[in-house]
């Protein structure tokens, strides 16, 4: 049993790594003009940090729809500099508003921190959306990998409260399923491996009976009933590619209408690691459902595509 001091140091320096080759990627990319504003906001977990993106130019009077983006990172790493390019390539193409969550990161912070903290900033775009000019009947909700995780469960607990409603879920390559050992799960993925998955784990959940948690392991939910309406990519390589799957049937089963792609010869990840031809056709995918969630017959809201 590794100790918390000790998990606690390899996930720095894991973040320092990860943080490094995000960077370098940043670099790379050529993103379109929008206007990026960050903001603190008051949450469950303290002062959590979010970045509001919006169109530098809209003919659009009426209140913007909102697409919540939620980073990957194994609940360890990562921030929503990551996922930067993206949301601003998903506010130009998409013609709507991105929040992108700045949340608090195990091992310091385990679950469900993270979770109760993503569900609060969903509640203020939903309280506030007045006041920003946000569309409150148009919430859109996705993460990638640990943020597909908090994605999927955020979901469930807005079932459970009603305290808003979202109208479309994206799950890129999303962990599922704790409770089958990692290495039980197949898989040819040089990235997220076993070992890898293990120690992700156990700075995430700490308590293994956490793990059966149908907040922390939403393939265990007892129903998929009144869910909204989902994207799920998946990667024919990952190991998560099954359980990905096998949620994306399980919503079909209850009725909630749902898109399932699984990216041959891609690894976990690829949307934002490679190959360029696969992540930019995901991308693709997920900015044309949010165009026909939120505009619908996949146009922009001055009718271009």
């Amino acid at each position: 049993m590794i100790s918390d001091e000790i998990l606690f140091k390899m996930a720095v320096r894991s973040r320092q790594a990860y943080a490094e080759k995000m960077a370098e990627d940043r670099e790379k990319a050529e993103v379109p003009l929008v206007r990026a504003e960050a903001v603190q906001l008051d949450t469950s977990a303290g002062k959590t940090p979010v970045i509001l993106y919006r169109p530098v130019h809209s003919d659009v009077t009426e209140p913007l729809p909102v697409f919540v983006d939620i980073h990957g990172g194994g609940f360890i790493q990562g921030s929503p500099a990551d996922d930067d390019p993206w949301c601003r390539r998903i506010v130009s193409a998409v013609g709507c508003a991105v929040v992108s969550i700045d949340y608090h990161l195990a091992p310091e912070y385990r679950f469900p921190v993270a979770l109760y903290e993503c569900y609060d900033v969903v509640k203020w775009v939903y309280d506030q959306a007045n006041i920003q000019g946000f569309d409150s009947r148009r919430i859109a909700i996705g993460g990638h990998s640990a943020g597909g995780n908090l994605t999927a469960a955020i979901t469930l607990l807005a079932r459970e409260r009603r305290e808003f409603s979202l109208i479309f879920q994206v799950l890129n390559y999303p962990v599922l399923d704790f409770v089958t050992d990692p290495y039980q799960k197949t898989t040819q993925d040089t990235l997220l491996t076993a070992k890898a998955q293990s120690f992700f784990s156990a700075c995430y959940l700490g308590d293994a009976a956490a793990r059966n948690n149908p907040l922390a392991s939403p393939l265990l939910t007892d129903s998929f009933a009144g869910l909204p309406p989902a994207l799920v990519i998946a990667a024919e390589y990952d190991p998560l590619q099954t359980e990905n799957r096998r949620y994306a049937e399980a919503l079909a089963r209850a009725g909630v209408p749902v898109t399932y792609r699984m990216f041959a010869g891609c690894m976990h990840a690829f949307t934002h690691f490679g190959p360029a031809a696969a992540a930019n056709e995901a991308w693709g995918l997920i900015q044309a459902q949010l165009r026909q969630t939120f505009w619908g017959k996949g146009e922009n809201p001055d009718g271009s595509r």
